[in-house]
């Protein structure tokens, strides 16, 4: 997606802009915990350091932060696209564009380094065995020999500024949409426009609904067995659903893949078969 989007200037808009932002954050997020997710499941000793494991909360806090903020950014985009269409080039300028997505970073920075500073400061002298798949905020509390009640105070309180307000963003900005699309009078286009809305609303619900599972409530009160299951959603489900449904439902992304894999001619490049079948393109070199 971050390829085609670079090469292909038809998609050089404010919506694929934050696409190839979103495609680099799950790209970043997902590498964060699952090479070494797979490194462990083929190796029977599971180690990590103490160093590679402050480093690995410190990455994933700040991609995982960063995609709730982009997606919030996304919904206000297509917010603006479809209820206020003859602003929207003066509305999501170049300025505003650029200035959001370093505000989704920042906040990510800001937050990753919050936790990880508060992690750094406990001393762990209880078992050295964490209780997931990866170095997750929770699992290493429950090492710590040190107070942890600020920790879980930080947890609570960005957890909420870093879901719940995203998470509202883009409910609203749904709320606005579907009333828009209810006033479309063909009847084609609106079931056209609710079948690509559901995708991206399930989409965005699985990958809330798992982070506030695990992060909206006490250390005390969460499962360590329910919060991995639930964890497996927003690290590696939603990265992997997300391109599939902001692409293949995408006919400018399907017509970009078909320009991209034909040569001046319109002929396909040797090697490459593209096969037609209900609207999705499947490419095998």
């Amino acid at each position: 997606m971050i390829i085609l989007i670079l090469l292909s200037s038809h998609l050089h808009t404010p919506m694929y802009f934050f696409l190839s932002s979103l495609s680099f954050i799950d790209l970043c997020h997902s590498t964060v915990i699952t090479p070494k997710m797979l490194v462990n499941f083929l190796t029977e000793e599971n180690i990590i350091s103490y160093p590679e494991c402050m480093t690995q909360l410190y990455f994933f806090s700040l991609f995982a932060i960063a995609e709730c903020h982009m997606l919030a950014v996304m919904a206000y985009d297509r917010y603006v696209a479809i209820c206020n269409p003859l602003l929207y080039n003066v509305v999501m300028s170049h300025h505003l564009c650029f200035w959001l997505t370093v505000g989704v970073y920042a906040l990510g920075i800001i937050g990753s380094s919050v936790h990880t500073g508060f992690m750094l400061r406990l001393n762990f002298c209880k078992i050295n065995v964490i209780n997931h798949y990866f170095c997750d905020l929770f699992p290493l509390l429950e090492l710590s020999c040190s107070s942890i009640y600020i920790n879980e105070l930080l947890i609570l309180f960005l957890s909420a500024l870093n879901i719940l307000t995203p998470a509202l963003t883009i409910l609203m900005s749904y709320i606005f949409i579907i009333a828009s699309i209810l006033r479309i009078r063909s009847t084609e286009g609106r079931s056209k426009a609710f079948s690509t809305c559901s995708s991206h609303i399930s989409a965005v619900a699985i990958f809330y609904g798992s982070a506030a599972f695990t992060y909206l409530q006490p250390s005390s009160v969460s499962s360590m067995d329910q919060g991995k299951v639930s964890s497996v959603f927003y690290t590696t489900v939603v990265p992997m659903l997300n391109p599939l449904i902001y692409s293949l439902r995408n006919k400018d992304v399907k017509a970009a893949v078909k320009k991209f894999l034909t040569d001046e001619h319109g002929r396909l490049m040797n090697g490459v078969v593209v096969i037609l079948e209900k609207g999705v393109y499947f490419a095998c070199v």
